[in-house]
């Protein structure tokens, strides 16, 4: 799928890069913004999301549910973005199959690979795991799939990339 950022404040993102992505393709696309209101979810499928981030951490408890149970009700899938064993426990009251654990400290900024390894295998089987952050070499996509890890979100590796294409193809497709 394709992961478009939305915020403009934080991330220098814009709705339309949401609606041009769903334009070029016809993989899913996922709004990533801070979502806080029911408003921005209904937005979001306008604009042509398939599924949306709720962040865990920025969010009551109350407002994950609220917001996890409208975009069920309007047939948008929630990535639910973890951190720690906390946010696991919180996340596993709403309904869904997606988790994403991020592997940077939002205290720091430094990432680790092992917040995926450890909290992942902490989940119920049934949950698709997403590793966030912290992506950039063959050896951390080998580290994840021989960790029964298969979901990736990946972006500054790419944005920083000379060629991000190129980039896909080396983390991906270019080797066993």
């Amino acid at each position: 799928c394709i992961s478009v950022l939305t915020d403009v404040n934080y991330f220098q993102g814009a709705d339309v890069y949401l609606q041009q992505a769903r334009e070029a393709c016809i993989l899913p696309v996922i709004r990533k913004d801070f979502m806080i209101d029911p408003y921005q979810i209904a937005e979001s499928k306008l604009l042509g999301a398939d599924c949306i981030l709720l962040i865990v951490a920025a969010l009551q408890q109350s407002q994950l549910i609220e917001l996890a149970a409208y975009a069920k009700d309007i047939s948008i899938d929630v990535l639910v973005e973890i951190h720690n064993q906390e946010e696991l426990d919180r996340a596993m009251e709403i309904d869904s199959d997606l988790i994403g654990i991020n592997n940077r400290n939002l205290h720091t900024f430094e990432t680790s690979l092992q917040t995926t390894l450890d909290l992942a295998s902490r989940l119920p089987p049934e949950k698709l795991v997403i590793t966030e952050s912290g992506i950039n070499s063959v050896a951390d996509v080998k580290l994840m799939t021989d960790n029964g890890i298969f979901g990736f979100l990946v972006g500054e590796s790419f944005m920083r990339a000379p060629d991000p294409g190129s980039k896909l193809k080396e983390l991906f497709f270019d080797h066993d």
